[in-house]
């Protein structure tokens, strides 16, 4: 298969992004459809599992503030890690370092079993982060990974679906899984979720594909972990070319994603519990406290997965792969989260929650694919696990530190409203940073065409 290595895919024409490119994909690329079918599994396993671990805080320590710290353990490690990982990828097999880190996950996930007290909550905190150290190798290989399997007019393709297989698996995960949670119990949370792992790594070693990049056969030794010299080769190449910063940068703009775990969290336990669970007459269940926590947490988290499947499958047919189109609906994106968090901060019903939720979400996944897609498109293979390392490890420092004063603010007095109200009115900084930024590909398009009149002459 070819990739992309140069900042220019004209000559590529995209595939058109609809339903039957995504079967055409899926039937005819082998090794995406193992790696999609990868993704089903295991990330249906984490959205069971998320809701019951930070439930499972919430009623150990009674503090909004756990569920941002364990937010910040599960994101923050990725922005130390980065660089290490963007080396291991750049160097050595993708594809091994998907499955090794899947199975390490599978035994952390299942080590959460041990967690049944509050004096066992630490347990909790060091397992998330042995996790999300192993994510952080995972999810830098698997997008380095698309180019390379995909042929170059699939990139936008491959990208859609694997950003709607993530809102569905977040839509149907986050209400299957309180329910289970709910009726039998997180230890059976925890082990399915450890059992998605050992599925995605069973098909992910099933993929056949030649890495160029890793084709000297090297070991991984001690030093590598700490190779500042690759590191520093791969920021060079990320700052010599100041649109490459701009679309690095861009996940760091998710300015609402750290808060919006912890606000829906303590909304759906505080605000908008779900009492009963009702199929007609005779069959109305009264649930616990606790039950009706998870159950709201479930419809929010539902409403969130809803807008990010909604997001890209009606914008990427559009966008297709054309680059100012796709920058064109990052800025709408951002503008569409600022107005959904701030009309949920508005909010005072279930139902408009839900719905300004649906809508501040969908922007937030036509950042997320369009943005790397665009970097996809532009970034040298060899550079490639650097590039989505840093990526990934700036957008979650900026997950971490909004998670956790967002956490502080609902402890120390604030409404999750209001806090949802402020992260309205902090979207408009990247809002208005992206659309600044444009001015570096216009410049770049004068000097182009100046350059030509200058030859012709």
């Amino acid at each position: 298969m070819s990739h992309a290595t140069t900042t220019d895919l004209s000559a590529a024409e995209p595939q058109r992004v609809n339903v039957a490119a995504y079967f055409r994909l899926v039937r005819g690329n082998r090794n995406f459809r193992h790696m999609w079918l990868a993704q089903i599994v295991s990330e249906l396993g984490d959205w069971f599992y998320v809701l019951t671990i930070y439930s499972l805080l919430l009623e150990y320590t009674g503090r909004a503030q756990s569920v941002a710290l364990a937010l910040m353990v599960q994101v923050l490690p990725q922005t130390v890690i980065s660089p290490v990982a963007g080396i291991i990828n750049d160097r050595f097999s993708r594809k091994t370092v998907m499955i090794v880190s899947d199975l390490v996950r599978a035994a952390v996930v299942l080590a959460m079993l041990l967690v049944r007290s509050a004096s066992m909550v630490w347990l909790a905190y060091l397992l998330l982060l042995l996790e999300t150290m192993m994510w952080g190798f995972f999810e830098p290989a698997r997008t380095a990974v698309v180019p390379t399997i995909c042929e170059p007019e699939d990139i936008i393709v491959a990208n859609t679906l694997a950003s709607t297989t993530w809102s569905l698996n977040l839509v149907l995960g986050a209400a299957m899984g309180g329910v289970v949670a709910a009726l039998v119990g997180r230890n059976a949370v925890f082990a399915v979720n450890a059992g998605s792992f050992l599925l995605s790594a069973f098909l992910i070693s099933r993929m056949q594909f030649f890495e160029k990049h890793a084709d000297h056969g090297e070991t991984i030794r001690f030093a590598d972990f700490f190779n500042f010299g690759e590191m520093r080769q791969g920021w060079a190449y990320i700052r010599a070319d100041a649109r490459r910063v701009a679309m690095v940068l861009v996940k760091v703009g998710h300015l609402c994603i750290g808060p919006s775990w912890v606000i829906f969290t303590v909304m759906g336990r505080q605000d908008y519990p779900v009492h009963r669970v009702g199929w007609g007459a005779g069959l109305n269940v009264n649930l616990s406290v606790e039950q009706s926590a998870l159950l709201g947490m479930s419809v929010l988290m539902f409403a969130r997965g809803l807008g990010a499947l909604i997001g890209p499958l009606l914008s990427a047919p559009w966008a297709g792969q054309n680059q100012k189109r796709l920058r064109h609906m990052i800025l709408l994106g951002f503008a569409a989260e600022a107005l959904g968090y701030f009309c949920i901060g508005l909010s005072h019903s279930i139902v408009t929650a839900v719905l300004w939720i649906v809508v501040g979400h969908m922007g937030g996944a036509i950042i997320w694919v369009f943005s790397t897609t665009l970097l996809q498109l532009t970034t040298d293979d060899k550079f490639s696990g650097r590039v989505f390392s840093a990526d990934l490890g700036l957008c979650m420092l900026s997950i971490a530190i909004t998670a956790f004063i967002s956490g502080y603010a609902l402890d120390h007095g604030a409404t999750t409203r209001q806090v949802a109200l402020a992260t309205g009115v902090m979207m408009i900084i990247p809002l208005t940073m992206w659309a600044l930024a444009q001015r570096l590909w216009q410049e770049r398009a004068s000097t182009s065409q100046n350059n030509k009149m200058a030859a012709d002459s």
